[in-house]
This record gives structure tokens, C-alpha cells and sequence, in this order.
């Protein structure tokens, strides 16, 4: 069986954007590359960064910033890759004893390059704020900007252990939501397209900020591109 026929026989081919490949979203930010996940065989691949590693300067550090996205992203599309390829060998020699393992580790590694994949394009070098369709779903789902600034960056600081905050759009509910997510996948909702991740596992900012995650958390709101999270919430809500 060729990876393209195993990906799509299992299951795993919903997992090669962060969408479904039919999906309007995957399709508009595959053709604008800015979530592409993987090459035309299916595999995970890992983009150059979308600027200089020098680009968050003085709010991320530049050796952070090489170190998180060349061995911590880098590392997750690797394991994905990987983990994968354990799965499909059990499959092919119907020996299953451990495709449970695999499938919980691709889980973890490819919600990692999901996330950090949105995370490089949620930051910028300049302050912006939430405009157009984006602030009124803002206004409306929290009362206000300042409002929402504080549920967010109070979900994230008190992630339990390793993970991130997470901004998103629920379709279902056609409302704007808030998750904490631990590690890379759990107490996700599920159908919630995320819009804004902040990542605050110790890695994104030990050099820097030690172990003051507060302040990083803080800080980022001075980087974040909201015309990016602007521009996803606009594509998310084509879908309905």
C-alpha cells in the first residue's frame, strides 16, 4: 500500500491540513501558504519561517525563536512523520499490538505542527488590534477587546503544566471561544477552527523571560497579528 492509500484509507488524511483537504479553509490557506502541512504524497513538512529569525526582536528573542521552530517544531514533524510510518507497518503486517501508541503519539506530534503553525503567522513586530467582523464577534461573544485580552491571557498563564491558549471559532455555535489546551491535544472541542494560539509551553520563552510565563504571555499581546487572526476568522466563517 503507497502512503497516499494508506493516508486516506486510515484516516490520516484528514490530518494533512488543519482542516479536511476539501475543506474552503484548508484550500485558502494551502494556496496562500500559510498552513500547508504536507507535500503532494502526504507527508509532513516543515516550512522556513514567514520572516527573519531576528523579526520579534526585542519581544522574542532571536535564539528562542531558532531554537522553537528548528528542534521543537522541527522535532514534532519528524515524530509525526514517523509515527505515521509505525502505523502503516502494523497495518501491512496486521500486527496491531502497538498501533494504539502510535496513533496517541501522532495525535501529540501532529496537533504540535498544527499549532505552531498557526502560532508563526499570529505574530508580527508591530501592535495591532482586532478590526471589521473580527472585533464585532469580539464585542459580541465577550463584551469587549480589553475583556477578552484578559480571559485569554488568563487561560493561557494557567495552563496546567505545558500547552497553549487558544482563541477559536465553533461553527456549530457560530460564537468565538476560548479552550486551554494541555500539551498539543487535550480539552480540545471539537469542530473548533482555531484563530489565535499562544504557546506557553516552557520552550516558546525560558531564554528570555526564565520562569516568568506571566510576562511572556503579556508580552505577546504586543506582537500578535490580529490581521492574521482577522483573516482566519474571515475564511472560517465562509464555511458556513
Amino acid at each position: 500500500m503507497d502512503r497516499k492509500k494508506f493516508l486516506s484509507t486510515t484516516g490520516v488524511l484528514a490530518a494533512t491540513s488543519v482542516l479536511p483537504t476539501n475543506s474552503l479553509l484548508a484550500h485558502h490557506y494551502d494556496n496562500n501558504g500559510l498552513d500547508k502541512l504536507t507535500d503532494d504524497k502526504g507527508t509532513f513538512i516543515h516550512l522556513p519561517l514567514p520572516y527573519n529569525k531576528n523579526f520579534l526582536e526585542p519581544y522574542m528573542d532571536e535564539e528562542t525563536l531558532y531554537l522553537h521552530h528548528t528542534f521543537h517544531h522541527g522535532g514534532a514533524v519528524k515524530a509525526a512523520n514517523k509515527d505515521s510510518e509505525m502505523i502503516q507497518k502494523a497495518i501491512t503486517e496486521n500486527n496491531l499490538e502497538t498501533v494504539d501508541y502510535w496513533t496517541r503519539k501522532l495525535s501529540h506530534h501532529f496537533s504540535s505542527h498544527v499549532l505552531h503553525t498557526i502560532f508563526w503567522t499570529n505574530l508580527s513586530n508591530k501592535k495591532t488590534s482586532p478590526q471589521g467582523e473580527l472585533l464585532k464577534r469580539i464585542e459580541k461573544d465577550f463584551g469587549s477587546y480589553d475583556r477578552l485580552k484578559v480571559y485569554i491571557a488568563k487561560t493561557a498563564k494557567d495552563v496546567d503544566g505545558n500547552g497553549w491558549g487558544i482563541l477559536g471559532y465553533q461553527p456549530y455555535s457560530d460564537k468565538l471561544t476560548v479552550m486551554q489546551c494541555e500539551n498539543h491535544e487535550k480539552l480540545t472541542q471539537w469542530g473548533v477552527i482555531p484563530l489565535l494560539v499562544i504557546d506557553v509551553w516552557e520552550h516558546a520563552y525560558y531564554l528570555k523571560y526564565k520562569n516568568k510565563r506571566t510576562d511572556f504571555v503579556d508580552t505577546l499581546f504586543s506582537i500578535i497579528n490580529w490581521d492574521n487572526v482577522g483573516d482566519r476568522l474571515n475564511t472560517a466563517l465562509k464555511l458556513k
